[in-house]
């Protein structure tokens, strides 16, 4: 267990034996979730310093806090210890008393800094997971299927940034086998720095698609900055294994940067790892043959949509390369209880919600309104789509996809925000009749539509970037819901 002794050395100061006596549960940045014998890092954000919280997170039990001002406010009567660990040369113990500051240049890279040194202290399979989109859900069922025969730590939600990634190393433990770390990046470089701290041995790339455009400027940085995870692993003959979509030329093309073995997976025999007979049932899940090795097993998926099949496969894959039979990885595919980011709610006059709001591209917009058309027997298909942010040049041309997707997938289409002007145009320019097309700028104007044509049984999309705020849509669906 992490000591403060591991914390002085960790972040970059000279060991104190004397701390080793004191272990430490867990790293907290947020002090309202702080607990006796936790360490809280005061990071500094936008609106609030995490400095101006040191004291009420070692009034709820914190052990310790990384800090990098040397005053800190309302700490009065504490009796507060402090150590400088800025540099090995200059730690040293000022005060001995518990609860500890100790001192650092910078919180943010002493929290990073740390979660490097911690996870050397392991030799276990890490195994990385990116791409622009379904890291989060890839990550979910890789986890599930290597739980199977595995001790397996993963990343909490989408805890895949400078932040998250360091506090998903600090939780490893000695009982942990494996551990799946989500990666997610704004800028070249990122992925690079969470894999020289997490030093994972196998990586998987979902898709390359234009998502962060608005920052990266085109999709070969996307796929660039998706690389540095690949080109990261240790060589074949360590154990590095790259993870690959056969169907997406710019992941499979990554197969030249790296030094690990190559796997990968897609729905053509070229793959590896691949399915074929796909079969959709609705909101019952579906079901596909997996071949692997020039054997096959029939397997079925408790996941909505055929795009699903691409997550089990990358799911697949890592249980396979990590020493699990092809019966094990279908078992767990089957019995996996993955609550994944797509989700059925109960709305309005016995209808179906599908909340897919934690955020959108062209890419999964489209996957979802694919799922949408699948679903039959229920009553009309009715698609809520919010603006998709951050594509930079291609967001007409993302939102006209969608549009025209979203005529032939469904009876009602509704806009949210300005940007969706533009998928209601093409959904009427692909056929879709004006008068089922309705453009609104907000959440309470959606919710005014779908009050006015909801009166029977319904299928309900609601999808969106994060920044629409697409869930208060569906919350107040399942309020009405609760109310007819």
């Amino acid at each position: 267990m992490l000591t403060l002794a591991d914390i002085v050395e960790g972040v970059g100061g000279r060991r104190i034996e004397a701390l080793a006596q004191h272990s430490i549960q867990n790293v907290v940045i947020d002090s309202r979730q702080a607990q006796r014998g936790d360490l809280f890092a005061a990071l500094p954000g936008e609106s609030r310093d995490g400095h101006d919280y040191v004291g009420h997170a070692f009034g709820r039990g914190a052990l310790a806090a990384l800090v990098h001002h040397d005053r800190v406010p309302h700490l009065e009567g504490l009796g507060v210890g402090r150590v400088d660990a800025r540099h090995p040369a200059a730690a040293g113990i000022l005060d001995v008393a518990l609860p500890v500051l100790i001192r650092v240049d910078d919180t943010l890279t002493a929290l990073q800094r740390l979660s490097a040194y911690w996870r050397a202290k392991f030799n276990l399979r890490v195994i990385g997971v990116t791409g622009s989109v379904g890291k989060t859900t890839t990550k979910e069922l890789i986890a599930q299927v290597l739980s199977a025969r595995y001790r397996t730590l993963k990343s909490e939600g989408n805890y895949n940034n400078e932040i998250g990634v360091p506090l998903t190393l600090l939780k490893l433990r000695a009982e942990h086998e494996r551990a799946v770390i989500e990666m997610g990046m704004y800028a070249l470089g990122e992925i690079a720095a969470y894999c020289r701290w997490a030093r994972p041995q196998v990586g998987v790339v979902t898709i390359v698609a234009p998502v962060h455009l608005e920052r990266l400027g085109t999709i070969e940085n996307i796929a660039k900055a998706k690389s540095e995870l690949p080109a990261a692993l240790p060589s074949a003959e360590l154990g590095g294994v790259a993870i690959l979509n056969d169907d997406d030329e710019r992941v499979r093309s990554m197969a030249a940067v790296t030094a690990a073995r190559v796997v990968t997976y897609g729905l053509t025999p070229r793959a590896h790892v691949w399915a074929s007979d796909i079969e959709s049932f609705g909101l019952n899940g579906l079901s596909f043959t997996l071949h692997y090795g020039g054997e096959r097993q029939l397997a079925k998926l408790p996941l909505l949509g055929r795009h699903s099949v691409q997550t089990a496969l990358r799911a697949a894959a890592v249980g396979l390369v990590e020493g699990m039979n092809l019966v094990e990885v279908v078992e767990a595919l089957r019995t996996a209880p993955v609550q994944l980011r797509l989700v059925t709610a109960k709305g309005p006059f016995n209808s179906i919600v599908l909340d897919d709001t934690y955020n959108a591209s062209a890419e999964s917009t489209i996957a979802a309104l694919n799922l949408l058309a699948e679903i039959e027997g229920v009553g009309p298909r009715i698609a809520v789509l919010g603006d998709m942010l951050e594509l930079g040049d291609m967001e007409k041309q993302a939102h006209d996809e969608v549009g025209c997707r979203a005529a032939l997938a469904a009876q009602y289409v509704i806009g949210v925000g300005e940007r969706s002007r533009w998928t209601c145009q093409a959904a009427v320019e692909c056929g879709m009749s004006p008068e089922r097309v309705f453009h609104v700028m907000t959440n309470r104007e959606a919710l005014e539509v779908l009050n006015a044509i909801v009166r029977e049984p319904c299928v309900i999309l609601v999808k969106g970037s994060r920044g629409m705020r697409m869930e208060e849509i569906v919350s107040r669906l399942g309020e009405l819901a609760n109310s007819v």
